[in-house]
């Protein structure tokens, strides 16, 4: 065990003088950013996660899947999206710049290494000192938590869910498709969970290892096999079964159906507060929404661009702030789905996709 904790300790050293230290004088955040040993971390343990995507998940599609699909054209631009998403830390940015910012209010740790934390849980209640573990895990449910609300959010408020659905346009959901999604929303996202991170005194190294974690179980959650954790433990975890019926298409005969399973890492969220859906066959998963699903036709920056066009015909406007399930209308404006003109279903085949 020494000698892997040393062949560790060696990585993060060459990761930290050969990458981020160059990267933080180049961008001229040397004195304001973490240590680099920590930043190095971080993005070893992204190397880690796009390994164990394309290892251990994506084989698991093609030996159990949910839907068997003719090709896999659609899930190729979901795998770009998720080497520039991972590659370019985007929740690690995120905290590394929210913290300065944290120390002008008084919150996180100060930018001197020899300083006492300021305003933090772990600085209100000592004990958390010396049961870090204690401290982890309730950092962790108070994160999933505001993550559940965050989502629910994402599909009620007309202007945010122009930018998530381009998430939910996935017609083929597979193990590469957690982080396809407008990058406008992603920065949003991760300004909210990190900030979750700094008020709780968490260091970047335990907040990169605990988003690895919850990112890992986004990947196998997206994940297109027909198995989940089984009858006790999908009621405590999110397992791809319980999140695929989240991505399901419009049900025209049970409209209502899709608002289900927000949940990120524990589904227990959904449990209590009423939003858990189990016992459903697998579904095609998409949007019956034309507007959005045309997503499915564009390159990554076509879908940037047509998402943000989505997002400002919806900001704009009162409708945009008025909380419902909606869709989009000429210039993008947000109609309540019970006045769209009937959309067309997308059977399984039509996906060119079958149920396993």
């Amino acid at each position: 065990m020494s000698e892997l904790s040393l062949l560790w300790s060696h990585l993060l050293e060459a990761v930290s003088l050969n990458i981020v230290t160059p990267a933080l004088d180049f961008l001229h955040l040397r004195e304001s950013a973490p240590p680099p040993l920590e930043i190095a971390e971080a993005g070893v343990y992204t190397f880690i996660q796009i390994f164990i995507i394309a290892c251990i998940f994506r084989p698991l599609e093609s030996l159990a899947p949910a839907e068997r699909w003719t090709d896999r054209s659609l899930t190729k631009i979901d795998r770009l999206y998720t080497l520039i998403m991972l590659l370019g830390l985007f929740p690690i940015f995120s905290y590394t710049v929210l913290a300065p910012l944290g120390h002008l209010f008084g919150i996180g740790a100060t930018s001197s290494a020899t300083a006492e934390p300021s305003f933090t849980v772990k600085h209100m209640i000592p004990w958390f000192e010396h049961h870090t573990w204690v401290l982890l895990l309730v950092y962790y449910l108070m994160y999933d938590m505001t993550y559940y609300w965050m989502h629910r959010a994402q599909h009620l408020i007309p202007w945010w869910w122009a930018m998530h659905s381009m998430h939910h346009s996935q017609r083929q959901m597979s193990c590469w498709t957690n982080d396809r999604g407008c990058y406008l929303d992603g920065v949003v996202q991760s300004f909210i969970l990190a900030s979750v991170g700094i008020v709780m005194g968490i260091d970047l190294s335990e907040f990169a290892l605990l988003t690895l974690i919850s990112e890992l179980v986004q990947n196998f959650s997206h994940t297109n096999v027909r198995f989940g954790f089984g009858r006790w433990l999908e009621k405590v975890f999110v397992d791809p079964k319980f999140h695929r019926l989240h991505h399901m298409t419009v049900d025209a005969e049970r409209p209502n159906l899709h608002n289900c399973n927000f949940g990120q890492v524990f589904s227990i969220w959904d449990v209590l507060f009423g939003t858990a859906l189990y016992g459903e066959p697998p579904r095609p998963t998409g949007v019956t929404d034309p507007v959005v699903d045309a997503d499915n036709d564009r390159g990554l920056i076509e879908m940037q661009w047509y998402t943000l066009k989505r997002f400002w015909g919806a900001f704009k406007r009162p409708a945009g702030w008025r909380p419902g399930d909606v869709g989009f209308g000429p210039d993008y404006e947000p109609i309540p789905t019970s006045q769209l003109p009937a959309a067309t279903e997308f059977s399984a085949a039509s996906q060119g996709a079958s149920a396993s």
